[in-house]
């Protein structure tokens, strides 16, 4: 006979489907093994299967990760060595998540971290580029990313490109920078120009330009240092 396959589901009930549309959190553990093995056997679906192989370890995840190979292959027929590895597999890196530190964002509070954030991206380099990081309200980084980058002397932005990005990460600060490779720290009219713009636009949706930074290989000009960003 042949095996029920996800595929021939409703797209609604399928796993995959599901998880795209309404989050991995909406499902259930069986759906989510089912994803693991793809398929069922010749009188069960994947989901299915998988409910029963739950079933026999009385629906404990951790009992399920304490099974071998062999006990998944012989006792559950549609699961090979191959499936059998993936659940494992796939319940050790769990238990690996949960044993790991969460990462600590860096926190941007003041010209100088934005300097420590950007010296290594902008340090050396024989062309302007121009970079932005993007904070929540406690400073901590949420993105960063290179907006443009230009010649020896200038770099275009796009203050829609900026923002956009921005509101993604959900954003309350926005820290921009950029590098001199002439080593002249002193802001440019252009440089002016796209700060006074970039905080203009970013206000109207509640986001802060917290600094502007100009950097070269070893110091740095701060907008908000000079009490330039008002």
């Amino acid at each position: 006979m042949k095996k029920l396959t996800i595929r021939n589901w409703a797209e609604e009930d399928r796993p995959r489907e599901k998880m795209l549309h309404k989050g991995v959190t909406a499902l259930s553990d069986a759906e989510l093994i089912a994803i693991l093995i793809s398929t069922g056997n010749s009188k069960e679906s994947a989901v299915q299967l998988s409910q029963r192989i739950l079933f026999s370890v009385k629906n404990n995840l951790n009992e399920l990760g304490k099974t071998s190979v062999k006990d998944l292959v012989r006792n559950f027929h549609g699961i090979g060595e191959a499936k059998a590895i993936s659940i494992l597999a796939a319940l050790e890196l769990g238990k690996r998540r949960g044993s790991s530190e969460v990462l600590q964002r860096k926190k941007i509070t003041c010209s100088r971290d934005g300097f420590l954030l950007f010296h290594p991206f902008l340090a050396d380099l024989p062309h302007e580029e121009l970079w932005v990081a993007f904070t929540n309200q406690a400073g901590k980084v949420l993105d960063r990313m290179k907006i443009s980058q230009g010649g020896v002397s200038a770099t275009a932005a796009d203050i829609r490109l900026i923002l956009r990005s921005a509101l993604d990460v959900l954003a309350t600060g926005i820290f921009l920078c950029h590098n001199h490779p002439s080593g002249n720290l002193s802001p440019s009219r252009e440089d002016d120009v796209l700060t006074e713009r970039l905080k203009q636009s970013a206000a109207l949706m509640n986001i802060s330009l917290l600094d502007h930074i100009i950097l070269t290989d070893t110091t740095y000009f701060s907008y908000a240092d000079e009490a330039r960003i008002l």
